[in-house]
């Protein structure tokens, strides 16, 4: 091997390394800002955890002052009549390549159970898609990282 193709895999190394730290580093753990879709105004903040290796998610925050008591009460099971705030919606999703899937996402609105999948778009941008049946028929928000 030449001086030159060395100094060439060496470089293709570590640019394959750095960037393979970078998307590693990329993580959905943490608290995301909730967006409405229909409105486009700031709904709440959810952490998203990790726990025996599946994936929930947890209202921390609801940003509405005048639903920050609100309680779910057209959820059924366990979550009928908890309050929003502190309300696990995002439940048991496990990690599929670049997404995570094959859980629920509760919507506090109606009460209802949907399949749900979630995905980095960026960074600070998660896609979070919930449907019934297939993936076709459902809706997708994006949230936005929480500043600390």
């Amino acid at each position: 091997m030449t001086s030159k193709m060395c100094k060439f895999s060496s470089k293709s190394l570590f640019v394959f390394l750095l960037v393979s730290q970078f998307s590693f580093s990329q993580n959905i753990i943490g608290k995301w800002k909730t967006i409405d879709d229909e409105t486009g105004k700031e709904k709440s903040i959810v952490e998203i955890f990790e726990k025996n290796g599946k994936v929930f998610g947890r209202i921390l925050e609801v940003l509405d002052p005048e639903k920050k008591n609100k309680k779910c009460e057209l959820c059924d099971g366990e979550d009928k009549n908890k309050s929003i705030q502190g309300l696990v919606i995002i439940k048991g999703l496990t990690k599929e390549d670049d997404e995570y899937s094959n859980g629920k996402i509760l919507d506090p609105k109606n009460g209802k159970l949907y399949k749900c999948s979630i995905s980095l778009e960026s960074k600070d941008k998660l896609k979070v898609r919930g449907y019934i049946g297939i993936s076709l028929i459902g809706r997708t928000q994006y949230w936005y990282r929480a500043k600390s």
